[in-house]
């Protein structure tokens, strides 16, 4: 499944697990929040909002804030001795899609599934433990 999201006056075509880089929004890193502007999700059965899709939903995972390479804007009028650098570096940040919601779906709490799973190998790492002491 794929969404079409807009964010920032662009649109972009994510998919879960994907990771793009957009335009800066507020947030720590490691922090999970959703899109609400959802202009299209696809699949088995598309569907396209007039102009968004009715409670979909997008979840992401901010990874990080970076910056952009610097752009040079040069501009120099001949035999004039007139000229003028200006630099700017645009501020970006980069989500990781965890989950694409319709209507009426609700998030998997991905964050009890990763605390489950660590207990079962803690016990494994114990139970080898006591019997190489007798």
């Amino acid at each position: 499944m794929f969404a079409v999201i807009k964010t920032g006056g662009k649109q972009y075509r994510v998919a879960a697990n994907d990771k793009i880089t957009i335009g800066r929004i507020e947030g720590d890193a490691g922090s999970s929040a959703e899109f609400g502007e959802v202009l299209a999700l696809g699949g088995d059965q598309p569907s396209f909002g007039a102009p968004f899709v009715d409670g979909a939903r997008v979840v992401y995972e901010i990874v990080e804030h970076s910056r952009g390479d610097k752009v040079i804007a040069f501009k120099k009028r001949r035999r004039q001795n007139s000229k003028r650098k200006r630099g700017h570096r645009q501020d970006h940040t980069v989500i990781r899609i965890t989950d694409i919601l319709a209507a009426g779906q609700k998030a998997e709490s991905k964050a009890k599934a990763k605390k489950a799973a660590p207990a079962p190998a803690a016990e494994e790492a114990a139970a080898p433990a006591s019997n190489e002491q007798e």
